[in-house]
């Protein structure tokens, strides 16, 4: 309820057309749901462009069809009103949905009007500020601490696009979650962005992707296709036109003739059975009029090695690994959001800083641990409000205490609490299923897969393997706490088994990667196992 600020509105185009509440947030709806045919029909109709593949006219076009929405029979304007409403500019559908023919733009921020800073209901403060910066979601300014990398990023790019030819180019990046492979990037593309602006670099079309936003593997085509083109089709249609495109140098779009630089982040999530699709996406930048850079993004070191031959083969050599932060770099990431905030005291940010980097070296960790502690002293001044004497200046500081207070909200949550206290062997259920996982760079596996895992680590560390049988007892124990999630049926052998992340904690999480953010906490839990001290080198 604290978080708050007014009341939101809602109108359809009329109504938003008239509005004059500046001071509030004022949103435009411009669908309406038809019960009789169980669809979504738009209000502010636009023309979809059937016939041709011309762009849609000027936007003064798109200015006239939401103002000269009205009823006839209901209201009469003469020459002058008329020509009064086409003179009026309507901010709405320069933002609007579909607003060139077969291009979609989709609906965030339509015809929104933002509160102005002056109408807030009161000045933040340090701590406000400071949970702002600390945001997952919050860009910074600067990205530090991966300079190296991104030269080697920005070094690929250009040599790459700076050839006339422009044959094409993959690169692999890998490194463990949470060290800044994806947003290093996206910064360097920003930084291009700002070259070819200037003029120093050739133009180029940027296509971003991430494989855990893809229904399927085979969906990557469609969403290529869109992105170059404009235009939506099925995935079938979406590969034969991109194999023109890129293997024949037929025109699909208006920047054919620049350069291509497809970014796919979680790549080994577009295996297949028979690896068709990283094979066609890793067989395009080989053709000679292709102009097709690739940048794949994955946790795994070692993919190219389990790909077949001749998909590894157009891989090519050329990697970049971002190893695990330290805690010194830790510390310097989220100084970087405080700075010129103050917020925290310097020894808080290092504890959690060391925390962190002794578990997993995972920025996003930090961030959350801190902006928690951010919050737990937000909270304990607000109830300090009505006797202000017991808030000192000193108090008013993150210190050591919200910090080890956010530690345990996060790392001594009950599913953690579950695992340390479980059976000796549903820890090595646990260690086996984290250890899979991680080899193969899937979300989930089976269970004769992870039986075989447990049966090689029973077998190497000198413990009985328990047999099948027990060990689909422990699963089904551990699939009633949600430790773990069960495929349901009675497949047994075939079974899918993934490990869940329960939100218990309050704090943010990024659930991308989710069950490898889970997988830290099974780390942290049983690597310190006395009774089975073997279970650290498979965490």
């Amino acid at each position: 309820m604290e978080s708050i600020l007014r009341h939101c509105f809602v109108m359809n185009p009329k109504e938003y057309a008239k509005a004059s509440n500046e001071g509030d947030d004022v949103f435009l709806c411009e669908y309406e749901y038809d019960i009789h045919w169980h669809s979504f029909k738009r209000l502010a109709e636009v023309d979809d462009g059937e016939g041709d593949d011309d762009e849609a006219g000027s936007d003064e076009d798109w200015k006239v069809g939401k103002d000269l929405d009205f009823d006839s029979e209901d209201m009469d304007y003469d020459e002058e009103s008329i020509k009064s409403i086409l003179a009026k500019p309507f901010r709405a559908h320069e933002l609007a949905a579909n607003s060139q023919k077969g291009r979609f733009f989709g609906l965030q921020k339509i015809g929104m009007k933002k509160i102005p800073e002056h109408l807030r209901c009161h000045k933040q403060t340090d701590l406000e500020i400071a949970k702002a910066a600390l945001l997952l979601s919050s860009l910074p300014k600067s990205l530090p601490c991966r300079d190296k990398e991104m030269l080697e990023i920005t070094a690929f790019i250009k040599d790459s696009i700076s050839d006339d030819k422009c044959l094409g180019r993959c690169l692999y990046i890998h490194g463990v979650p949470g060290t800044g492979k994806t947003m290093s990037v996206l910064a360097v593309m920003k930084n291009l962005r700002s070259e070819v602006d200037a003029g120093s670099i050739r133009p180029y079309c940027f296509v971003e992707i991430n494989g855990l936003k893809l229904a399927s593997p085979e969906n990557i085509y469609r969403v290529i296709y869109e992105a170059l083109s404009g235009h939506r089709v099925g995935w079938k249609k979406a590969l034969h036109l991109l194999n023109e495109r890129f293997s024949e140098g037929k025109k699909i779009g208006k920047e054919d003739d620049k350069p291509c630089i497809l970014l796919i982040d979680e790549l080994d999530l577009l295996l297949t059975r028979n690896q068709s699709v990283l094979y066609n996406i890793l067989d395009w930048p080989t053709k000679p009029h292709s102009k097709l850079v690739v940048i794949g993004i994955a946790n795994t070191m070692d993919l190219p090695e389990k790909l077949l031959p001749r998909i590894s083969s157009r891989m090519g050599i050329q990697r970049l690994c971002f190893g695990p932060y330290n805690y010194q770099q830790l510390q310097e990431i989220v100084s970087s959001r405080l700075k010129g905030i103050n917020a925290f005291k310097q020894q808080a940010i290092e504890f959690a800083s060391r925390k962190v980097a002794a578990i997993s070296g995972d920025a996003r960790r930090a961030l959350e641990i801190c902006r928690r502690a951010a919050e737990i002293t937000d909270y304990r001044l607000k109830k300090l409000a009505s006797t202000p004497n017991d808030a000192s200046e000193g108090k008013t500081l993150v210190g050591m205490a919200e910090v080890e207070a956010a530690i345990q909200e996060m790392f001594q949550a009950p599913h953690i609490q579950v695992m340390k206290t479980c059976s000796k062997l549903s820890k090595v259920f646990l260690t086996a299923m984290v250890y899979e996982l991680y080899k193969t760079g899937m979300g989930e596996t089976t269970f004769e897969k992870l039986a075989m895992t447990v049966s090689c680590l029973c077998t190497s560390n000198g413990e009985a393997f328990p047999g099948h049988d027990t060990l689909l007892k422990i699963g089904c124990k551990l699939g009633e706490c949600r430790i773990i999630l069960c495929e349901s049926g009675a497949k047994h052998r075939l079974q899918k088994l993934q490990l869940n992340f329960p939100s218990c904690n309050g704090l943010a999480a990024d659930m991308i990667l989710k069950w490898l953010r889970f997988s830290d906490d099974v780390a942290f839990a049983l690597k310190d196992n006395r009774e089975l001290p073997w279970l650290a080198k498979y965490l």
